[in-house]
């Protein structure tokens, strides 16, 4: 799993992944049908993203599907608003890290530190998360 601090570098090693999976296509003829995003709250209050981008549309990863079809090549050949992406993205569906390399939707409340851990996410989690 590669997590990288925007979302931008995380599309482009997605791009730079689906073409090495893919060399018998020269790039400008690689064509994808679905593109999938993960979205990560690190312990240290980091944001980190994930992507991946599938030629089916039913490719299975690591990530959430967010665009199918042309939606998902227009990303793919880079004609993409990071802004509008970010907004598009469910804070319901962010992963939240609990222990090294654990991830869940949310932190456990039954601890002190989960609680703790809780409270930071919470005010992590807020509409200024949309912004670049």
């Amino acid at each position: 799993m590669s997590l990288f601090s925007t979302l931008e570098e995380a599309i482009e090693a997605a791009r730079e992944e689906f073409l090495a999976s893919q060399p018998d296509i020269a790039e400008e003829d690689a064509s994808v049908s679905q593109f999938a995003l993960q979205k990560y709250v690190m312990q240290d209050g980091d944001i980190m993203w994930q992507a991946e981008f599938f030629a089916e549309e039913d490719g299975q990863g690591e990530c959430l599907p967010i665009s199918s079809g042309e939606a998902a090549q227009a990303i793919f050949d880079g004609d993409f608003d990071e802004v509008e992406l970010r907004q598009e993205w469910q804070s319901e569906n962010t992963l939240h890290e609990w222990d090294e390399g654990e991830f869940q939707l949310e932190p456990p409340r039954d601890l002190e530190e989960g609680e703790a851990a809780a409270q930071e996410w919470e005010d992590d989690n807020s509409p200024s998360d949309n912004l670049p």
